[in-house]
C-alpha cells in the first residue's frame, strides 16, 4: 500500500471510531506543508468538518488523533498543528520501500481508483468552423486534454467531447463568403459580406475549388450556391480543425454536431418539459424561461418573436443530451466572454433536475504572445489571427501543451516564444526533459561501466537528505493527480515535474550514483529509475515526450 493511501485509510478508520455522524465519507485531502519540518503530510480533515459536527477543529483532530492506529513502518509520528492540522511524519522504512514499490509499479505508478469508475464528460475548444484554430483554442486542448488524462488516472471514466456548431447564421456566412471568393476566382466581380468572413484561408479554398471543379457553379442561384458553399467550407474547416488537434496530440471521443441535435428534435422536449413544469411563459411573442427563480439575474428568451430556438435553447438541449447519455458530470472550458453564460446554463439544468455539482464550468482565460519582450498581434500567414499551427511548428507540441497547462487557467497568460524555443535550465520544457534524459544517461553509464541493474535492490542505504528529499518528491505523485481533478488545476502536474527534475538534479550535483560501493550504487540507480519513472508517468498525463538523450 502507497503510504498516501495508508494514512487516508487511517484516518478514514479514526474517523469511523470517532464515531461522528457524517452523512457521507469526506474527501480526505493531503497536501504536503511549506514548512519541511510541520512534517511529510498534512491534513485540513478536522477544520472542513468543524462546521458539519458543531465542534472546534483542534478538539476534532485530536479525537481523530487517539483513535488512529498506525504502523511505524509507515509513520513515525503524528501531531497536530494551528487550528487543527493534522500533520504526519514518514517512516524511513516507509521512504526507502517506496523506491521499490515506484518501481514495481511502473507505468501504473499514480493511478489510482478515486473515480471509481464514474463517468465524466469534458467539452473544451468547440471552435466555430469558420476559421482555423487559434492560440486560445491551443490553451483549451492542452488544458482540457490534460485534465482528462489525469481524471483518467483517477479511476474515472472521462470523455472528451467537441460540439461542433454546424448549423445557424454563421455558416450561412460561411458560405456566402466563400462564395464571393470563388466567384472572384473566375473573375467575377462578388464582395464578402462586411459581417462575413474576410480570412485568407477561404482565399486558399476558392482556389482549390476552381481547379477542381471549374466554373461548374457559377451559374447557380446566389442562395443555391452559398448553401452548397457553406457545407464545402464547413467540412475543410472541420478537417483543417482536426488535423491540428491531431498534430497536437488531442484525440476526441466524440465530435458532436448541432445539426444532428436540431434534427432530433431535442430542442423541442425541453421546450414541453420547461412547459409541463410551468418554467416557461410566453411574453410580447416570445418564450421566456423562468430562470432567475433558479439563480440567474433575470429570465431568458428560449423561442423568439418570429419562432426561431434562441442558441441558449439549442445549448440547454445539448447539455441535457450529455446527461441523457449516461454522464454524471459535465465539465465545460468556455472563454473569459461567456462568463456571465454560467448562471443561466446552470439555472436551466437545475430546472431541468440536475444537482448544481454535476455541472462545471471553467474560464480560459486569454494568451499574449511575446517576442523579445514585445506582444505578437498578427500572424505572418493570415494577418487576423495567430493560428494554433503557427505556433506550433515554430516551438513545437511538448512546449506548447507544457507552457499553456504551466499557469493557472483563471490567469492570463503570457507566452514567450523566445523562452520556449531555448535549449537552457531557463527554460521549463528543457529543463524536466532535460532531467529525464540525464537519468537514462545515468543507467546508460553503469551499463557501460559493466553493472548490472537488477530488477530490485536493497533501498536501506538511501538517507541522506538530498536522497530523501527526492524520495519524498516521488511520494506526492498520485496526491498530486488527485488534487488535479479536486480543484480542476492541471499546472498542478507542469508545477511538479519541476519541482521533481529540481530536486533530482541537486542530488546529482551532491551525489555520485556509481560509486565504488556496490550496495549503495545499486541503491542509487533504484532512486534514479524510480524518479525516471514518475518523470515519464507524468510527462504521459501532459502530453510530451520523454527523451533519452538531449
Amino acid at each position: 500500500m502507497k503510504p498516501q493511501e495508508y494514512v487516508r485509510n487511517a484516518l478514514q478508520t479514526a474517523i469511523t471510531r470517532s464515531a461522528f455522524v457524517l452523512s457521507d465519507p469526506p474527501y480526505i485531502s493531503l497536501e504536503r506543508p511549506k514548512q519541511e519540518e510541520l512534517g511529510d503530510l498534512s491534513t485540513p480533515l478536522a477544520m472542513s468538518l468543524s462546521k458539519t459536527l458543531g465542534m472546534a477543529p483542534r478538539k476534532i483532530a485530536e479525537i481523530i488523533t487517539q483513535n488512529l492506529q498506525l504502523d511505524p513502518d509507515y509513520v513515525e509520528s503524528v501531531e497536530i498543528a494551528g487550528p487543527g492540522f493534522i500533520n504526519f511524519f514518514y517512516a524511513k522504512p516507509c521512504l526507502q520501500n517506496t523506491v521499490l514499490e515506484i518501481i514495481r509499479d511502473g507505468a501504473a505508478y499514480g493511478r489510482s481508483d478515486m473515480g471509481r469508475g464514474r463517468r465524466i464528460q469534458l467539452e473544451f475548444v468547440s471552435a466555430n468552423p469558420t476559421g482555423p484554430l487559434n492560440i486560445v483554442s491551443a490553451r483549451a486542448a492542452a488544458v482540457g486534454d490534460i485534465l482528462t488524462n489525469c481524471y483518467r488516472a483517477a479511476g474515472y471514466d472521462a470523455r472528451r467531447e467537441f460540439y461542433v456548431n454546424d448549423a445557424g447564421r454563421q455558416i450561412r456566412l460561411l458560405g456566402v463568403s466563400l462564395s464571393a471568393r470563388y466567384m472572384s476566382e473566375l473573375g467575377k466581380t462578388e464582395a464578402v459580406p462586411e459581417e462575413g468572413y474576410h480570412g485568407l484561408y477561404l482565399v486558399d479554398l476558392a482556389r482549390e475549388i476552381v481547379q477542381r471543379d471549374g466554373d461548374r457553379h457559377a451559374g447557380m442561384e446566389a442562395e443555391a450556391r452559398a448553401v452548397l458553399f457553406s457545407q464545402m467550407a464547413l467540412e475543410f474547416m472541420l478537417q483543417r480543425q482536426r488535423a491540428s488537434l491531431d498534430k497536437y496530440r488531442v484525440v476526441y471521443d466524440l465530435w458532436f454536431r448541432e445539426s444532428a441535435l436540431r434534427d432530433s428534435g431535442a430542442q423541442e422536449e425541453i421546450l414541453r418539459r420547461m412547459a409541463a413544469a410551468g418554467l416557461s411563459y410566453e411574453e410580447d411573442g416570445a418564450v421566456w424561461f423562468r430562470s432567475s427563480q433558479f439563480g440567474d439575474e433575470k429570465d431568458r428568451v428560449l423561442v423568439t418573436q418570429n419562432g426561431e430556438p434562441t442558441y441558449f435553447l439549442i445549448d440547454i438541449a445539448y447539455h441535457e443530451d450529455k446527461f441523457q447519455r449516461g454522464f454524471e458530470k459535465v465539465i465545460d472550458f468556455w472563454g473569459p466572454d461567456h462568463h456571465g453564460y454560467i448562471d443561466r446554463m446552470r439555472a436551466a439544468l437545475l430546472a431541468l433536475g440536475h444537482p448544481g455539482e454535476s455541472f462545471d464550468v471553467s474560464i480560459i482565460q486569454q494568451v499574449n504572445l511575446l517576442r523579445s519582450g514585445k506582444t505578437v498581434k498578427m500572424s505572418k500567414r493570415a494577418g487576423e489571427i495567430i493560428e494554433m499551427d503557427e505556433l506550433i511548428e515554430e516551438v513545437g507540441v511538448d512546449a506548447a501543451r507544457f507552457y499553456f497547462v504551466d499557469r493557472r487557467i483563471s490567469q492570463p497568460m503570457d507566452f514567450d516564444i523566445d523562452l520556449a524555443t531555448k535549449q537552457s535550465d531557463e527554460n521549463p520544457v528543457f529543463y524536466v526533459q532535460y532531467a529525464h534524459a540525464r537519468i537514462c544517461n545515468i543507467l546508460r553509464y553503469a551499463e557501460e561501466q559493466g553493472v548490472t541493474i537488477p530488477a530490485q535492490a536493497d533501498t536501506a542505504t538511501l538517507g541522506n537528505l538530498q536522497e530523501i528529499q527526492v524520495i519524498k518528491k516521488l511520494l506526492e505523485f498520485p496526491d498530486v493527480i488527485q488534487r488535479v481533478v479536486v480543484h480542476t488545476e492541471p499546472h498542478r502536474v507542469s508545477n511538479y515535474v519541476q519541482e521533481v527534475a529540481a530536486v533530482f538534479h541537486r542530488f546529482y550535483h551532491e551525489h555520485r550514483v556509481v560509486t565504488e560501493d556496490r550496495t549503495l550504487t545499486l541503491a542509487r540507480l533504484m532512486l534514479a529509475r524510480a524518479t525516471r519513472q514518475v518523470l515519464a508517468n507524468a510527462f504521459e498525463l501532459l502530453g510530451i515526450s520523454a527523451p533519452e538523450n538531449m
